[in-house]
């Protein structure tokens, strides 16, 4: 994995995600493997569905990101990682150029329901069936 971390720098990630959990819940097997999960689900811009194998079944890695993320995990985490850095407060951004919308947000019909033909005169009475 091209993630340029050595063994300390994941010790230290996993040790401020774990920090991060609620205290309530059975605890997950591999963080570091659901973390190494998210990060190939980023990088390589793919779908949940697409996920490898070697992650487990896309759907529990789906589930426990949506519940952390509801949970607010992950704005602690980031603001954990952050605060152990020196330089972190004088850049931070999220690119949108990798953030695509849905096929279906581009383009869907809409506007008023009830056009009427403009061949139909001004006087002329409406027609029903």
């Amino acid at each position: 994995m091209s993630t340029k971390m050595n063994a300390a720098d994941w010790d230290l990630a996993l040790e401020a995600f774990r920090a991060c959990l609620p205290a309530r819940g059975a605890k997950a097997k591999d963080d570091r493997l659901f973390l190494e999960a998210l990060h190939h689900f980023t990088v390589h811009n793919i779908t949940w569905r697409a996920l490898p194998e070697r992650y487990g079944h896309w759907n529990s890695v789906w589930k426990r990101f949506d519940r952390l993320g509801k949970a607010g995990v992950f704005e602690d985490y980031f603001a954990m990682l952050a605060g152990l850095s020196e330089t972190a407060h004088l850049v931070q951004m999220f690119d949108s150029t990798v953030i695509r919308a849905h096929v279906s947000a581009a383009g869907a019909k809409g506007g008023r329901k009830d056009r009427r033909s403009g061949g139909r005169g001004a006087g002329s009475a409406r027609k029903s069936i």
